[in-house]
């Protein structure tokens, strides 16, 4: 921003704290040029972003700037914490069961429990069949719609992944215009394939990071882990394409599978900010996105009430933007948006901000026997539950096949053996991994809506959502 722009803000009150505290910037945090009426109705215009220098009080400036009559509300744009996650990554491997069980010649199909699960107890001790989110089933009825589109709000996602790149959403006007210049007019240059949350910018990536060293002077990769790339294969991996694994969306090899928009929460070991999100949602919902996957989440803390916090306030830039999201009719087959988060995976009994909420949906996690999972939050908050897996220990050793199987970034860097994982597959759990069914699931119901001249609100699909489920609290019998 220029001179004028940071001493000049419209407010008196405001242009004294900016002298006061020497602002280096302040700036709109949304771009009002862009559907500017319908973001004005929920309050986007309201919100901006003020940089000071590194020696400011913060505090003080703060409680400086919600002195003003003007501010109804300060807010820091704190950094996101990144989740501590791994991979088991295993190199791709080819069918056993007879081609006539399988929908798809995707070879690993058979070992994606999570969409038919036969109750192999070679996968998990406990294992029962039907445990899982009836995929084949669907997949009679419709298979995807590529006019779906699917915004993954995570780590980047590899977008030329073999078994991704002919899912994935595509800017016609970046791909086929000139680099280094904003060919849509839309904010952002050379966004082809989404936004880069951290960076403001359309470069999208998924294996950066950096070696550091911890108290004893070991070293360990902080960076990224192929997480996004995890969850949008679940959501969309491209089916019956003869290679790898198959997504719930996924299409039937003929494109028609939905397509995944990649929001950049993360980008090696940088970490987006509130307000910076924020933007991640808004770009989702400027440039057609209709279902927001959102495999993070932010946990309440000690103390907290279901209604104070930055991040639970009901009053804060991020949740405005998801608002915003959710209101718009990104699909022709439904009226509004809809938004879908993991619950959390710290056993408690609340689901994380911001899927807590009850206008979004929270997704707990099961394991293949159908019970919930050692690590999923529940209760307060949660909405429907999903394969998220649950490894098991056996004779002192993981197995992994009660776990998640999805598409991997190969070079990626294993936090387990410090080398990457030089594969394209691998295991994952956690409710991050129940999440994406659940998207891929809303993704399916509105192909078939798509294909069948069907309308439906966000409302309704909610609903078929969390009611078209199987009731397990009968069988939850245990104690903790």
């Amino acid at each position: 921003a220029n001179t004028e722009s940071v001493t000049r803000s419209g407010s008196d009150a405001l242009n004294a704290a900016i002298s006061e505290f020497g602002a280096t910037s302040i700036e709109p945090v949304f771009n009002m040029a862009i559907n500017g009426a319908e973001k004005r109705a929920y309050g986007l215009h309201r919100w901006y972003i003020a940089k000071f220098d590194e020696e400011a009080n913060l505090e003080v400036v703060a409680e400086k700037f919600a002195a003003a009559k003007e501010v109804k509300r300060v807010q820091y744009s704190t950094t996101l914490a990144r989740p501590k996650v791994s991979a088991h990554p295993v190199p791709e491997s080819f069918a056993t069961r007879a081609e006539g069980d399988m929908p798809f010649n995707d070879p690993m199909l058979e070992l994606q429990w999570h969409y038919d699960n036969q109750g192999l107890q070679s996968l998990y001790k406990t294992a029962k069949r039907g445990e899982d989110i009836n995929a084949f089933a669907a997949w009679k009825h419709t298979t995807g719609n590529n006019q779906v589109i699917v915004a993954v709000v995570d780590e980047g996602v590899k977008y030329n992944h073999p078994d991704l790149e002919a899912n994935m959403w595509k800017n016609e006007a970046e791909l086929n215009g000139k680099p280094g210049v904003d060919d849509d007019a839309n904010g952002v240059v050379d966004d082809i394939y989404g936004y880069n949350c951290v960076k403001a910018n359309g470069n999208i990536t998924w294996n950066k990071g950096s070696w550091k060293k911890d108290s004893k002077g070991n070293q360990y990769w902080d960076g990224d882990s192929g997480h996004g790339t995890h969850v949008a294969g679940t959501v969309a991996a491209v089916n019956n394409n003869g290679i790898g694994v198959a997504g719930v969306a996924g299409g039937s090899g003929n494109g028609d599978g939905v397509r995944i928009m990649s929001i950049q929460i993360f980008d090696g070991d940088g970490n987006s900010s509130l307000s910076s999100n924020a933007k991640g949602m808004e770009y989702a919902a400027d440039n057609g996105a209709c279902i927001l996957q959102n495999s993070w989440g932010y946990p309440m803390r000690e103390g907290q009430t279901m209604t104070d916090g930055d991040y639970q306030s009901d009053f804060s830039v991020e949740l405005n933007a998801i608002r915003y999201f959710v209101g718009k009719s990104n699909c022709s087959a439904m009226q509004g948006n809809i938004a879908i988060f993991a619950a959390g995976n710290d056993g408690k009994a609340t689901a994380d901000y911001p899927g807590a909420f009850n206008e979004f949906i929270a997704v707990t996690a099961y394991a293949p026997d159908g019970l919930p999972t050692s690590y999923t939050n529940y209760k307060y908050g949660c909405n429907v539950s999903a394969p998220g897996g649950d490894i098991w220990v056996e004779n002192r050793s993981y197995k992994y096949e009660g776990t998640v199987l999805s598409t991997l970034p190969s070079e990626c860097i294993d936090i387990l053996t410090n080398a990457p994982y030089g594969t394209d597959y691998g295991y994952m759990q956690g409710t991050s991994m129940a999440c994406p069914h659940v998207s891929g699931i809303a993704a399916l119901v509105l192909s078939y809506a798509l294909d069948n001249g069907i309308m439906l609100t966000n409302t309704q699909l909610n609903e078929i959502i969390t009611s078209s489920v199987r009731n397990i609290d009968d069988r939850l019998t245990g104690v903790k």
